[in-house]
């Protein structure tokens, strides 16, 4: 029997599925206190988290006994890849177990924005009655999409964007030929300057790599087409968030959606005071009582199998 340590919140039925064949050790809070996590970490096998458990040298030193660690989401920035596979350390992610609520977040934010529902219920609060104003926004339908970074979860996000009636394209320089087969739509595969040029709303889907970090810099929002929405469910850390502010806020861009910040918690958003064009949440595109389940089951899943094989 082999021990797992859980350092973040699982559901009850995947930390029962992880139970019901090896000891487990649940200390949802525990990534709070890193020395008496470290210490802790000391004679188990596997560890799981999610994104706030820093996974680097210093805890590997003091878990010689750790094999593998499992991830409940996608991103990988919290965990130092080349230290664990230098200790040979399986790590596994869940990759597209949480692809349905980040695309229905997309698709959510989008049309909101497209349609002006933010400024529209502040000024209706507020006491006016802006009809003729917002009479002359745009359907949705018809427009395009594009889609930055089309692994699994851009994928999905496809999908429902094609059958709410959009247009989309895709980039993804890791994707060879033209176009990508969609649910027997052919989605065009073109140059991020073409899809900035084209799209309505963009919406990213791209890991945080020393090649993405601060991609969307001034002059790559500057590309974008006149008032085009940019959302971003990817990483804080891939768009210039002033730059961002201030395209908002003189009407370059429409509208965007954040639900991810180059510092989080973000305690710290001034740069976006008055801004009735921007939705920001805190990082839940990806986090719903579904995907919860499907994320957690999933990462029980494949550490008791990998425990059990090796592989």
């Amino acid at each position: 029997m082999s021990s797992i340590f859980i350092s973040e919140f699982i559901t009850s039925q995947a930390l029962e599925t992880l139970r019901s064949s090896h000891e487990v050790i649940y200390a949802p809070e525990s990534y709070k206190q890193r020395a008496e996590l470290i210490s802790a970490l000391q004679h188990c096998d596997a560890l799981i988290v999610r994104n706030l458990t820093q996974v680097n040298q210093e805890l590997l030193n003091g878990a010689p006994n750790l094999k593998v660690v499992g991830r409940l989401g996608v991103g990988l920035e919290n965990i130092e890849l080349p230290a664990c596979a230098q200790r040979n350390i399986k790590v596994i992610p869940a990759t597209g177990a949480n692809a349905e609520s980040v695309a229905e977040y997309v698709i959510g934010t989008a049309l909101a924005l497209t349609r002006g529902f933010l400024p529209a219920t502040v000024q209706t609060l507020g006491g006016s009655w802006p009809r003729p104003h917002f009479s002359g926004y745009h359907e949705f339908t018809g427009k395009t999409l594009g889609v930055v970074g089309f692994g699994s979860i851009g994928s999905v996000t496809a999908q429902k964007a094609l059958a709410f009636g959009l247009k989309c394209l895709a980039y993804d320089p890791m994707l060879p030929g033209k176009s990508i087969d969609v649910g027997g739509t052919a989605v065009p595969l073109v140059t991020l300057d073409t899809l900035l040029a084209s799209s309505d709303a963009v919406t990213l889907h791209l890991p945080l790599l020393p090649e993405t970090r601060g991609l969307f810099s001034a002059a790559t929002l500057d590309k974008m087409k006149h008032g085009a929405c940019l959302i971003n469910t990817a990483r804080g850390g891939i768009v210039d968030e002033k730059a961002l502010a201030e395209r908002l806020r003189s009407g370059r861009l429409g509208g965007a959606a954040l639900d991810v910040f180059e510092k989080e918690p973000a305690t710290d958003l001034s740069h976006f005071a008055g801004l009735s064009n921007l939705i920001a949440t805190p990082h839940i595109a990806g986090v719903t009582s579904e995907s919860n389940d499907r994320v957690s089951q999933m990462i029980a899943d494949e550490v008791i199998q990998f425990l059990g094989s090796g592989k």
